[in-house]
C-alpha cells in the first residue's frame, strides 16, 4: 500500500488544450492503435534498405501518435484532484506536447528528412524516460484519493502503452543508424538480437546488482547458472535486462537480508530451451532469502507492494523510497541516470511481469517461507513472427 507522503504544493489543474490539439485528440480518439505485430517491426530491418525505413517512419509516424493520444485521454480522465498533482500534470503535458510533435511533422519521403524525424524521435525517447517514476511520486502523494484496482488498472495501461511506444521509437532509431552507418549484422534486426544469449545478460546484470547490493547493503551473493546454459534465442535484451535486474535485486536483497553476516548461499539460475511445440526460452531464478510470508504473496505483484526494511519512507541508503529506472534504461541508451537504489516502491515485479507477458510469455513466483522463492519465468523466441496483445 502507499505510504502517506504529501507535500504541500499548490493544487492547479492543468491547462486547458488549445482547439487545435484538441482536434487533433478527438481525430486520433477515433483511430485506436492497430496490434503491434512484430513481424512487421521485423520486416523493416530485413534488410534494411531506403524503402525499408521510409516505411519504418510511416508507421512510426502513424502509431506512436494514436498511442500518446490514449495516454492523453486516459491522463485527463484521472480525478481531478489527481490532475492537479503537479507530477500527474507535468506528465500529461509532456504527452500533449509530444503528441503535438508528431502530429504536425511534415511528411517524410526522403532519408534526410527521416534524418531529421529520428533525432525528434530521440529527443521523444529520452524526454519520456523518466515517466513511471514521476508518475510513481504523484500516484504516492494523491494515494488516498484513487483505490488500489484504479491505480493498478492506470499503470499497467500506462506501462504496457509505454513499452509499445518506445520499441516502435526504438526499432526506426536503430533501422536508420544501421542505415546511416552502413552496418548490419545478421544477429541483429533493429532492436531484436536473434542470438539474445540469457547466459551473458545474467553476467551482465550481476555485476551491476552485485555492485549496488554490496554499496548498500555491504555484501552480495554470487549466481550460479546451470541448464542449457549456451542456449540463445530471438528477444529484445532491453526487455530481458530489465526483467533480470529487477529479480536479481529482489534474489540478492533478500539473500543478504536473511542471512545477515552468516555465508552467502548463490542465487542459482537455471536456463531451458524448448524448440518443440511453443519454442520457448524459461529459466527458473532460486535463492534461499527467507521467502515470502502467505500474507504478503497475494500482493506481491502489486504496484507500490515492497517487502524493503526501513524504519520511515527513506530509503536503505537514505534516498527517497521511489520507484528507480533499472539497469535497462542506464546501459547504452543514453539516458545516464546513475545507479538506483536496492529497493523502490513495488514496481519493479510488476513492471518485469507487463515486460514478461508483452510478446505472450510469463513471470511467476513460488515461495518456501523460511527458506527462499523461486522466480520461473518463460519468454517466447522472437524468430521471425508473432503478435503482442498491445
Amino acid at each position: 500500500m502507499f505510504k502517506s507522503c504529501i507535500r504541500t504544493y499548490a493544487a492547479r489543474a492543468p491547462p486547458p488544450t488549445s482547439a487545435h490539439l484538441t482536434q487533433l485528440l478527438q481525430r486520433y480518439a477515433l483511430s485506436p492503435p492497430l496490434a503491434l505485430d512484430l513481424g512487421t517491426l521485423l520486416s523493416f530491418g530485413r534488410p534494411v534498405n531506403r524503402t525499408s525505413v521510409l516505411a519504418s517512419v510511416n508507421f512510426a509516424l502513424a502509431e506512436i501518435p494514436r498511442r500518446l493520444a490514449k495516454r492523453v485521454r486516459s491522463l485527463e480522465a484521472l480525478p481531478f484532484i489527481v490532475g492537479t498533482n503537479p507530477y500527474v500534470a507535468n506528465t500529461l503535458n509532456a504527452y500533449r506536447d509530444s503528441f503535438e510533435l508528431l502530429t504536425t511533422f511534415p511528411a517524410v519521403s526522403t532519408l534526410e528528412e527521416n534524418k531529421k524525424f529520428t533525432k525528434q524521435l530521440e529527443d521523444l525517447v529520452h524526454r519520456h524516460a523518466n515517466d513511471i517514476p514521476t508518475m510513481a511520486k504523484g500516484f504516492l502523494e494523491c494515494a488516498k484519493y484513487m483505490s488500489p484496482t484504479q491505480v493498478s488498472n492506470f499503470l499497467d495501461g500506462m506501462i504496457r502503452n509505454r513499452i509499445s511506444v518506445r520499441l516502435i521509437a526504438e526499432q526506426h532509431i536503430a533501422i536508420s543508424r544501421a542505415l546511416e552507418d552502413s552496418v548490419g549484422s545478421v544477429d541483429n534486426v533493429g532492436v531484436v538480437d536473434m542470438q539474445c544469449s540469457p547466459s551473458q545478460m545474467i553476467r551482465m546484470c550481476e555485476s551491476y546488482v552485485a555492485e549496488l547490493c554490496s554499496a548498500t547493503l555491504g555484501a552480495s551473493p554470487s549466481i550460479v547458472i546451470d541448464g542449457d546454459v549456451d542456449a540463445t534465442f530471438g528477444y529484445v535484451p532491453v526487455h530481458l535486462e530489465y526483467i533480470l535486474t529487477e529479480i536479481l535485486k529482489n534474489s540478492f536483497r533478500a539473500t543478504v537480508e536473511f542471512h545477515k553476516a552468516r555465508m552467502l548461499p548463490p542465487v542459482r539460475i537455471t536456463l531451458s530451451r524448448r524448440s518443440a511445440g511453443p519454442n520457448l526460452l524459461s529459466m527458473r531464478i532460486r535463492d534461499e532469502g527467507g521467502g515470502v510470508s502467505p500474507s504478503n504473496m497475494a500482493r506481491i505483484f502489486s504496484y507500490a507492494f515492497t517487502t524493503a526494511k526501513s524504519n520511515d519512507d527513506h530509503d536503505l541508503d537514505g534516498g527517497w523510497r521511489g520507484p528507480t529506472l533499472p539497469n535497462t534504461e542506464i546501459t547504452g541508451k543514453g539516458l545516464q541516470t546513475g545507479l538506483g537504489t536496492i529497493a523502490g516502491l513495488g514496481y519493479g515485479l510488476p513492471m518485469s511481469k507487463l515486460y514478461a507477458q508483452y510478446f505472450g510469455g510469463s513471470l511467476d513466483l513460488m515461495s518456501l517461507d523460511g527458506w527462499g522463492s523461486d522466480v520461473f519465468l518463460k519468454l517466447p523466441c522472437l524468430n521471425g513472427a508473432g503478435d503482442s496483445t498491445i
